[in-house]
């Protein structure tokens, strides 16, 4: 089938592909079934029909892989994969281009408000996942207007520097002036400081944990919450879930290992609190957290030790594994009603955790 695909048009690919994708998601629950074959569990837990049946739809098409050997080519997949299963703009949300200055150069950033949202509302500064490596301000279009829309908040999407042309620390360095930018600009952004949250999935969900840490512990002003989903916070170690889901779910254990070689290269400690945050020793007084995971991720073990490390500090913490789904399944909304569930349960947390933890002015 992946001969079949290569016949068709670079610039066309995405669009058959996508309504291959959609089409098959449309079918019957039994005629769903089938394509997906039988129902896989792992570690006492099954893994939605919808993941698995966009997991065998990808490999059909021959487009399995996150990590390509080379980076630019590993960005065009993603691109690809984003064009499969985006289709139609979310409605009801205005949005924005901006640059954020910093002392490295200017970041691309994109504004998203929900057109009938009241101002002073809050501001959630998103950092995308993808290794540091991948991913950029379209990958993750989608999941900024559904957060936007869905939480009613603002969403500041930050197109940070990537490696492996800018290594560690350039994404957390990033990360750290995009938030102080949104503190600094509140009123311009049409919240208050007061009401800034971070979120992110993956190396985003890094990027947001340790900009939640190193504020805190550097007396700056610290994010009102922090979204972290399916997030990368501990580069030393290699745990359970890791070898328990490292092959044919998306993620591999092999893309783990390029992603971290191409950001942190192989002679960076990689217990640096900058990356490896779980290790920290003290964690109190950071903002309340709702972490997220899903069941078939090689980076669960990690995300769900990390929410137990802030509720043993003391931090308010949601933790919330999704044990029928797949690492990035965040970026999947448009492909199946089990992700689209996901979001909407994510999306109403972080609503009531903003209403909840931030006081009102």
């Amino acid at each position: 089938m992946s001969k079949v695909v290569e016949l068709i048009p670079p610039r066309l690919r995405p669009r058959v592909l996508g309504a291959g994708l959609h089409a098959a998601f449309a079918l019957p629950r039994p005629l769903r079934r089938a394509i997906a074959g039988a129902p896989l569990r792992l570690d006492g837990q099954e893994l939605s029909l919808d993941a698995q049946l966009l997991l065998k739809m990808q490999k059909i098409s021959g487009s399995t892989r996150l990590s390509a050997g080379a980076a630019e080519l590993s960005r065009a997949l993603m691109a690809q994969s984003t064009g499969i299963v985006d289709r139609a703009q979310l409605p009801g949300v205005a949005v924005g281009e901006r640059t954020i200055p910093t002392p490295n150069g200017e970041l691309a950033a994109r504004l998203y408000r929900p057109q009938d949202l009241t101002e002073h509302s809050p501001l959630l500064v998103f950092f995308h996942g993808g290794g540091w490596v991948i991913g950029d301000l379209d990958s993750h279009d989608d999941l900024c207007r559904f957060f936007a829309k869905t939480a009613g908040v603002r969403v500041l999407s930050v197109d940070y520097r990537l490696a492996p042309e800018d290594r560690f620390p350039a994404a957390f360095d990033d990360a750290m002036a995009a938030f102080r930018y949104a503190v600094d600009k509140a009123g311009e952004l049409g919240t208050r400081p007061d009401r800034i949250a971070v979120g992110g999935d993956s190396a985003g969900g890094n990027l947001a944990a340790t900009v939640s840490y190193h504020t805190t512990r550097q007396g700056e002003r610290k994010p009102a919450f922090q979204l972290l989903m399916y997030p990368a916070v501990d580069a030393s170690v290699r745990r359970r879930s890791r070898e328990l889901f490292g092959e044919g779910l998306l993620l591999t254990d092999g893309d783990m290992d390029w992603f971290l070689d191409q950001y942190a290269g192989p002679a960076l400690d990689r217990t640096d609190l900058r990356l490896s945050v779980l290790l920290a020793d003290d964690l109190s007084d950071l903002p309340p957290a709702h972490v997220v995971t899903a069941g078939f991720d090689p980076l669960r073990d990690e995300g769900e030790a990390y929410a137990q490390r802030l509720a043993e500090a003391g931090v308010p913490v949601v933790a919330r594994r999704f044990d029928d789904l797949i690492h990035g399944f965040g970026n999947l909304r448009q492909a199946g009603t089990r992700f689209n569930e996901a979001l909407s349960e994510i999306a109403g947390t972080l609503r009531a955790g903003l209403s909840l933890n931030v006081p009102a002015k």
